[in-house]
């Protein structure tokens, strides 16, 4: 008698489907810090250190300049000195928005990591 012909499913290689041994190899691979799971924790540190060289880079250029900025300004305005105004308001408010905007990002590269490794 002739048999029946195998069933066979065809799926794209990325979905889980065409790989059922391999469900959450990724996570595995990472947890247990194998060469393949140190691969992808180095490329989240490199990200993570460039973000950091990037959002260091743009506080210390402006935080360098001051000082030309300073001797180029008047030392009084309004009674107050000058130099204390432009070191209380924007130098603060330069660095927070820097913090902010680093946490943030650095979140988001974490998160785009996890989900990276889950999709794998």
């Amino acid at each position: 008698m002739d048999e029946p012909p195998q069933r066979v499913t065809v799926t794209h290689p990325r979905t889980r489907a065409a790989r059922p041994g391999r469900r959450n190899a990724a996570v595995r691979d990472v947890r247990q810090q194998t060469p393949l799971g140190e691969v992808y924790v180095k490329a989240l540190m490199h990200t993570q250190l460039r973000l950091a060289l990037l959002v260091c880079g743009a506080v210390c250029l402006p935080l360098a300049c001051l000082p030309l900025l300073l001797g180029h300004l008047p030392t009084r305005l309004w009674g107050i000195g000058l130099p204390w105004l432009v070191l209380g308001l924007p130098v603060y408010v330069l660095l927070v928005t820097a913090g902010a905007c680093y946490v943030r990002r650095a979140e988001r590269h974490e998160r785009d990591f996890v989900e990276h490794v889950h999709r794998s």
